[in-house]
């Protein structure tokens, strides 16, 4: 990984006495302890202007569709509704409830045959496992958050299967030379994609029978099941009677699009449905965070705590910090590459190795050996709740994938596996085995330092402040919620989402 130069002299984290979180934040007046403050503040400030950091990732050049829109509001509901799951028991929502921090509050989810499609979150299970004798999430790898797709402008996905080929800042992937996708080979453009990289993504859960295909319909390919789905909404094609009223959707897309007189046929593809989804995706932008205020000069935004642990993360390591920054740099604390940082395999894996049980993450892209369990860096932006963490959910808290980072191997060793609350977890008694080979293989650049308990709660300290308060309000989320009172749903297919305690979300 690059390492990180400051233009200013390193200082060492113990040379202003944070090593104590209640050190700091008791303040009791005296010269000595404004002193320390001072410095604190002193050297992140430094460290903000040496990096040209301002605090939030959108610029004037981003082009964001409002939640208000047309296309958004259209977005919602198609992303709410069974319609678009293949046996008609799972939505995009599924797996990306806003109140779920944009995923699903599960290590891995379970989209199709669940027992209770409704119910989200803890408590999803799908025991009876029809199609799935082995039993356990059937799903590979853990949910990404939706929240703030728009603002990735390379790659989506945890391997980078879908890639802007123009990768032209705050574009969203957009550009002439247009976006790879599984459906096309590595380096070249799929026609079909769409206008971003979000809305690239959003063709592609119908096709996957673990998230929404199903496994009834295993003899269409990818571009003959969405097609079929939109030919559900529109009464036309082979799923023409599958829905009551048809008519319904007609009528929202003639509006959306401006087309009065506009047949099913020409409105309810696939295209349209992806984009609308897409723009509905790509409005949920939560970057109004407590470290963006600090950033603009409120220096009473975050705490001592979490300044001590900004400055452990943007401090290379050479000058005594973690250089979390290394990787999750920027404003949008991605780096939007792909790095093994052996984060603990559990689950059914890709087929990977000798048993299948493996996941070689970007190799099975590219190709190289090099790639092999390297997963796209993600953005920490409402870090704090899209858990549980890594690209299999492997870690439930915040601290424990922060103490990985630190130390991948002591983390390694140490294992909690009490700490999966997910029943029926495939291939836990391989997970020392095969996360010590990706700890194993090829280079590692993170160092393996003894960093203290005290640091590591410094650290999520400070990715705390990286939360826009938004989205833990349900209320602040409630544009972003189809509320089922506002929605006739004569198909009977809208996905009223609920926790295991039956409450609606």
């Amino acid at each position: 990984m690059k390492k990180i130069i400051f233009s200013t002299l390193a200082l060492t984290l113990s040379g202003y006495g944070v090593a104590h979180a209640e050190q700091m934040n008791t303040f009791n007046g005296t010269s000595h302890n404004k002193t320390k403050m001072h410095h604190i503040d002193k050297r992140l400030r430094h460290i903000v202007r040496d990096l040209s950091l301002t605090g939030s990732p959108v610029r004037e050049s981003h082009d964001l569709p409002h939640i208000t829109d047309d296309k958004a509001q259209l977005g919602m509901e198609l992303f709410y509704s069974k319609s678009l799951g293949g046996d008609q028991d799972s939505a995009c929502v599924t797996c990306h409830h806003p109140v779920l921090g944009g995923g699903d509050n599960l290590s891995l989810p379970i989209g199709t045959e669940a027992d209770s499609p409704d119910l989200l979150g803890e408590g999803r299970s799908n025991d009876a496992a029809i199609n799935n004798p082995e039993g356990g999430p059937p799903v590979p790898r853990n949910a990404p958050t939706t929240f703030n797709t728009a603002l990735w402008d390379q790659v989506l996905f945890h391997d980078g299967r879908l890639e802007s080929l123009d990768k032209t800042a705050t574009q969203n992937g957009s550009g002439a030379a247009g976006i790879r996708t599984p459906d096309s080979a590595l380096g070249v453009a799929d026609p079909l994609a769409g206008q971003n990289l979000v809305q690239a993504q959003a063709r592609f859960p119908v096709t996957s029978r673990e998230e929404m295909k199903g496994f009834e319909h295993d003899s269409y390919n990818n571009q003959q099941i969405r097609e079929f789905l939109a030919g559900r909404l529109g009464g036309y094609g082979d799923a023409a009677n599958d829905l009551d009223s048809p008519d319904y959707w007609l009528a929202k897309f003639r509006e959306v699009f401006n087309a009065a007189d506009g047949t099913a046929e020409e409105l309810i593809t696939e295209q349209n449905i992806s984009h609308a989804i897409g723009e509905y995706e790509r409005s949920q932008v939560f970057v109004d965070t407590p470290w963006k205020r600090y950033v603009e000069g409120d220096k009473n935004a975050i705490s001592m705590q979490a300044k001590a642990g900004a400055i452990l993360f943007f401090t290379p390591t050479e000058n005594g910090g973690a250089d979390c920054a290394s990787c999750h740099s920027g404003d949008f604390f991605s780096d939007e590459s792909f790095h093994n940082v052996a984060m603990p395999q559990i689950g059914s894996g890709k087929g990977d190795g000798a048993d299948g049980s493996k996941d070689f993450g970007r190799s099975r892209e590219t190709g190289q050996d090099a790639d092999k369990f390297a997963f796209r860096t993600p953005s920490l932006l409402n870090v704090e709740v899209t858990g549980p963490w890594s690209h299999a959910g492997a870690y439930t808290s915040l601290k424990g994938v922060v103490k990985h980072m630190l130390n991948p191997q002591k983390a390694i060793d140490g294992y909690d596996f009490a700490q999966l609350g997910q029943t029926s977890i495939r291939n836990l008694d391989k997970l020392v085995e095969n996360t010590q080979e990706a700890r194993n293989h090829a280079s590692f650049t993170i160092s393996e330092s003894d960093f203290t308990e005290q640091q590591a709660d410094d650290i999520v300290a400070f990715l705390k402040t990286l939360t826009d308060p938004c989205v833990k309000d349900r209320a602040c989320l409630a544009p972003w919620i189809l509320d089922s009172d506002l929605i006739s749903d004569p198909n009977g297919d809208q996905l009223n989402a609920v926790n295991n305690e039956g409450n609606l979300f």
